[in-house]
């Protein structure tokens, strides 16, 4: 039993269990297709080419774009060149199906070239997703810049390589032939039918081998790639069991390619999603730790004058901004009695209940040592001096045990308010709050003065 629930928690084992559901699907969804269809249109299968051609164009794009973002990801030009390379055999293929560009050339259909460029389509992206594994397992040593161009040329070499054969072996040039498939029989020929089309699933096999030890389907990325690869052998195996040109299996390949080709590019939005999300999160974290007072997690300083600025723009008697500066009485006496650390936790404590005792579009910040702020928009003196007060009262009923240790001892907080209905700078406004609270602890600490 143990080792069945081993079994299944296996990321490989769920990797293979989820791509052949998903073949399966699709395998369904195409019969189903087929039993509705008495015969397919000619135009069907240089469509389905057109799909996987900008499908293809658009991951290359995708996998440079990323490269250029991150130089470390060399892997991704193997999937860029495998792409662009794949296009570009495929212009060739529709080449081979003068309908798609003649109205009155339907019968003209020249199979042989269309799978002379299928083949060799197959065999680039094949050794190029092998070149990927392998560069994506030395990713993490420093790979110097010619390396990367040497890397690089070496795959744009390849890559025209392949499309200068292809056009070679294809009915273009007469100097070379390869024959696939009888264009007036429409049959498959021994030559693809056994070593071409063994050898070419042979290759994905190894490269899905090859990607599976090197990436370990760690992320979805990875689950996308190794599920093309898969996609691709059966693909071929479709090929291998079918007998001829315009057949079901000759259109069932291309559909499930170009809806395989779709998934992997929903995978590649997904994981640009991921990436948006991933920054944006980073982002907002940086952007409140900038504004924030690391140790009481209220706004610092430059951040409330800011909010201040803003809110004395549009300030008039119907709408008034309060502002209430506190400072904690003999906060001192608690450092030096009880150390800095217990000091820490007591101005946490009371940071926490300002931001309690305010509303959410309130501002409450630390702009000293003990010394703290509320900016209060919308809001008159006596409603503001209740805050205050209410404030006042809840931190001096605090003790020890109620506190739960965060108070060594009761703790009392000296509070000034200013109320602004007129145009008034930010630093005056502080410094007449300032000033009420000053006289508070002239008064005998403990108390909450209104500024006059």
């Amino acid at each position: 039993m143990l080792a069945i629930n081993h079994y299944i928690k296996n990321k490989y084992a769920q990797f293979f269990v989820g791509c052949f559901i998903v073949i399966g699907i699709l395998h369904s969804l195409f019969f189903g297709l087929v039993g509705k269809t008495a015969l397919f249109s000619p135009f069907l299968f240089p469509m389905l080419t057109i799909f996987l051609l900008v499908f293809h164009l658009f991951i290359a794009c995708f996998m440079v774009m990323k490269y250029w973002c991150d130089r470390m990801r060399l892997y991704l030009m193997s999937f860029a060149f495998a792409f662009i390379g794949s296009a570009l055999l495929m212009v060739g293929t529709l080449s081979s199906f003068p309908a798609w560009l003649d109205l009155y050339q339907f019968n003209v259909v020249n199979y042989n070239d269309a799978m002379i460029y299928f083949a060799f389509r197959h065999l680039l992206m094949a050794m190029l997703f092998i070149v990927a594994a392998v560069l994506y397992a030395i990713r993490s040593r420093p790979l110097s810049r010619i390396f990367h161009l040497s890397i690089i040329s070496g795959m744009f070499i390849f890559t025209a390589l392949i499309l200068i054969l292809a056009w070679l072996y294809s009915s273009n040039v007469a100097l070379l032939s390869l024959d696939l498939v009888d264009n007036e029989t429409r049959q498959y020929l021994l030559l693809w039918k056994r070593p071409i089309n063994i050898t070419l699933i042979t290759l994905w096999v190894i490269a899905l081998a090859t990607l599976l030890r090197t990436t370990r389907v760690r992320n979805l990325f990875w689950i996308g790639g190794n599920f093309l690869c898969l996609c691709y052998i059966a693909t071929l195996a479709m090929l291998f069991l079918g007998g001829q040109a315009e057949d079901i299996s000759w259109y069932r390949a291309r559909l499930f390619e170009a809806v395989a080709t779709l998934l992997i590019m929903f995978v590649l939005l997904y994981d640009v999603f991921n990436l948006y999300r991933k920054s944006h999160l980073k982002y907002q974290q940086s952007y409140q730790n900038s504004i924030r007072d690391p140790l009481t997690r209220l706004y610092n300083r430059s951040y409330f004058y800011d909010a201040l600025n803003h809110a004395l723009h549009t300030v008039k008697p119907t709408e008034p901004v309060s502002v209430i500066v506190s400072d904690l009485d003999r906060f001192k006496r608690i450092n030096d009695c009880y150390g800095h650390l217990q000091g820490d936790k007591v101005l946490q404590f009371v940071a926490q209940l300002l931001m309690d005792s305010v509303r959410p579009n309130d501002v409450a910040a630390r702009i000293g040592g003990e010394e703290f702020v509320l900016l209060l928009t919308h809001t008159p003196p006596e409603a503001a001096r209740q805050v205050a007060e209410r404030i006042r009262l809840k931190l001096s009923s605090f003790d020890k045990a109620s506190s739960e240790g965060q108070l060594p001892e009761p703790i009392t907080i000296s509070m000034g308010v200013f109320t602004a209905i007129a145009k008034i700078s930010a630093e005056e406004c502080v410094g007449r709050a300032d000033k009420a609270m000053y006289e508070a602890k002239k008064s005998g600490r403990n108390r909450v003065v209104v500024f006059q």
